[in-house]
């Protein structure tokens, strides 16, 4: 019997230690990589999130690894924290987990992702970095 997307889900939130939405603006301010795997439609419909960099999820791990010949100028290091963003907080936990796998230790995602963050944060707004 196959596990599901529910049991998938939960063993990868096991591994990390997601991070509020105020506790993602305080790491930013650290000096985290903030990363949202949005589409284009739901950051026109929802808004953009400040200081993040835009990462279709297709690209992530190769833009995020530092060994990768197509990494961004900001994956400087497999100890790098990254928090990753998505609408809800679901495929971002997917996401996260992966790049612990690739390396990257301090990869985490947002609980509540961008929902979760428009009642604290309350800025969110363009223009977005986005790199393909």
């Amino acid at each position: 019997m196959c596990p599901g997307v529910d049991a998938l889900l939960e063993q990868a939130r096991a591994g990390l230690r997601r991070l509020t939405p105020h506790e993602t603006v305080e790491a930013v301010r650290g000096g985290a990589l903030l990363i949202d795997t949005r589409t284009e439609a739901q950051r026109r419909e929802e808004g953009e999130l400040p200081g993040a960099i835009v990462i279709d999820r297709t690209v992530l791990e190769w833009r995020l690894d530092p060994a990768s010949e197509w990494r961004i100028p900001e994956a400087t290091g497999y100890d790098r924290e990254v928090i990753v963003v998505c609408r809800e907080g679901y495929s971002s936990s997917l996401a996260a987990a992966s790049l612990q796998t690739l390396g990257l230790r301090q990869a985490t995602d947002m609980v509540g992702g961008v929902q979760g963050w428009r009642e604290p944060a309350a800025d969110v707004r363009p223009p977005a970095d986005v790199r393909y």
